[in-house]
């Protein structure tokens, strides 16, 4: 199971049913090419403009009812916008307070293993906003990498691999503005995540 946000979504409630047209799409056709034998299902649940707070309100009937082997989970740029922008149930802490009960449920309730996809911001402007974006994201980054150590989950770390792409081509190349990824992007994310499984 793939969970999270619009980067997840991608139109897999619409025009792209039902993987969406993003990575889980190309995720799920880099495993059907690896390992046809293996009749391995992925479901996609992401819904656009999700925040953890809204993946805490839908994990019982979009994550613990389809009990998944394992699960890979996206999710905080929308908090680190909402909490740039002054809103307080946001903040790190509470990113970190609200993620930490969902894994704590999927741990506890599933037993599924988990893959933990970093936040990213695909830009090197460290001017105005997108450079208090790309400063506050360390934050939101960081707590990933606790929950990490705590729940013995895989942690994907997303950013380091864009900004290690952003030293040979422009963010045009990857995405149309910092948040939502073009399908190159889309198809670094699903690479590093198909990756994440082989180690």
């Amino acid at each position: 199971m793939c969970i999270g946000d619009s980067i997840t979504d991608c139109g897999r409630r619409d025009v792209a049913a039902p993987l969406g047209g993003g990575y889980v799409k190309v995720f799920n056709d880099l495993i059907l090419g690896a390992f046809p034998e293996r009749e391995i299902q992925v479901i996609n649940k992401g819904i656009s403009g999700n925040t953890v707070p809204d993946l805490r309100m839908r994990w019982e009937d979009d994550m613990v009812f389809h009990k998944p082997d394992w699960m890979s989970v996206l999710i905080g740029i929308n908090d680190l916008h909402r909490s740039l922008g002054g809103e307080e149930a946001f903040k790190p802490e509470k990113y970190a307070e609200n993620y930490r009960y969902i894994l704590k449920q999927a741990k506890e309730r599933t037993g599924c293993r988990m893959i933990l996809l970093e936040p990213f911001y695909i830009s090197n402007d460290r001017t105005e906003w997108r450079g208090r974006v790309l400063e506050y994201l360390e934050k939101y980054r960081e707590i990933v990498w606790q929950l990490g150590d705590e729940f013995k989950a895989t942690v994907v770390k997303l950013h380091d691999a864009f900004q290690n792409n952003l030293k040979y081509c422009d963010a045009d190349t990857f995405c149309g503005e910092p948040v939502h990824p073009n399908l190159a992007g889309h198809t670094v994310i699903a690479f590093h995540l198909f990756k994440s499984l082989l180690i």
